[in-house]
């Protein structure tokens, strides 16, 4: 009787051990998968790294090794913080005055790739104004766009739209300048007087250079990689957002479509995938050999490395599309 005693408690103890053994398990388990799921949001949803080094598509460099024109070119930014520089290192490391010159630490592909090694007599003005609207570049131009003598060729860089639709960050009802949270039907009216004014700003430049210009306008890029997620960006949900980004870009390409001097740059493409989502391998979008964040701590603006490729995508367009570099394939 009293092994019989001994022999339940020694069962009854495994029981009880097993149990322990089963509930230390599953409770680690648990913590493996939290730990993993939490360690996984931080990688894939939350962590913005940038990266080092060169960003952006390769400029060929057999492009720039001969002087395109000797010709006076006037260089001139015109648009928002993104011409204007916000969120570059240096100054001499906006996209702007990339264009103009390389900075003194260059990366070793990018030497002697600037405008001013292929054009021997060229002047620059950027006259571009952070945070501003497409109906303040309006009255740049007219205000301030001097007409040029008629042996003045220009080139214009542009960005413009972009705070038309970002602002005022959905902190008030929106309203042409400022559409941040509206509907698609309420946009319709504000897209297509974004459409008309783009008309009538690229009639005005061409206005001011009576010896010719050519006008590169950068398309919108888009900081959640094509989700439309807002909030991604520490923004409140927009249910139309990217449909009128959408009509923005589109009444781009169709107002430069109409007109042989105008060329759009692909900031919307060459961006796809260095947004919010950049870490996430699953999607489409993602850039496996650059998967690296290029905007600036403020959403809207790209950092150092966003401004390396805008200063690319913009002289690649420039190198295949004017009329001075063209003159060197004819020598």
């Amino acid at each position: 009787m009293h092994h019989s005693r001994r022999e339940s408690l020694e069962i009854l103890i495994t029981k009880m051990m097993s149990r322990k053994k089963l509930r230390f398990s599953i409770l680690l388990v648990f913590g493996i998968a939290l730990v993993s799921f939490a360690i996984s949001y931080i990688q894939f949803v939350l962590a913005r790294p940038i990266g080092s080094g060169p960003a952006g598509p390769r400029v060929a460099r057999a492009r720039f090794e001969r002087q395109w024109s000797d010709r006076l070119v006037r260089v001139v930014g015109i648009g928002d913080s993104i011409t204007a520089g916000l969120g570059a290192r240096s100054k001499d490391h906006t996209f702007f005055n990339r264009l103009i010159n390389n900075p003194d630490d260059e990366y070793p592909d990018m030497k002697g790739i600037c405008l001013s090694s292929v054009l021997s007599q060229l002047a620059f003005e950027n006259l571009a104004i952070s945070g501003s609207t497409s109906l303040q570049h309006m009255a740049v131009i007219e205000d301030r766009l001097t007409v040029q003598d008629a042996n003045v060729f220009g080139l214009i860089v542009m960005t413009t739209g972009g705070n038309d639709l970002i602002h005022s960050y959905g902190r008030s009802p929106p309203r042409e300048g400022a559409m941040y949270g509206a509907t698609l039907e309420q946009a319709e009216p504000w897209i297509e007087a974004y459409r008309v004014r783009l008309n009538d700003m690229f009639t005005k430049i061409d206005a001011c250079f009576p010896g010719g210009c050519e006008i590169y306008v950068g398309d919108i890029y888009d900081p959640t990689d094509g989700v439309g997620d807002a909030p991604s960006v520490y923004l409140p949900t927009w249910k139309d957002g990217l449909a009128i980004h959408a009509k923005y870009n589109q009444a781009i390409v169709e107002c430069a479509k109409a007109r042989p001097n105008v060329h759009v740059v692909p900031l919307h493409q060459t961006f796809m995938g260095h947004g919010s989502h950049c870490r996430q391998f699953w999607r489409s979008t993602y850039q496996p050999d650059d998967p690296y964040y290029w905007f600036y701590e403020n959403i809207e603006d790209p950092n150092d490395r966003g401004y390396d490729a805008i200063r690319r995508v913009f002289l690649n367009a420039i190198s295949e599309h004017s009329v001075l570099s063209r003159q060197t394939d004819r020598r």
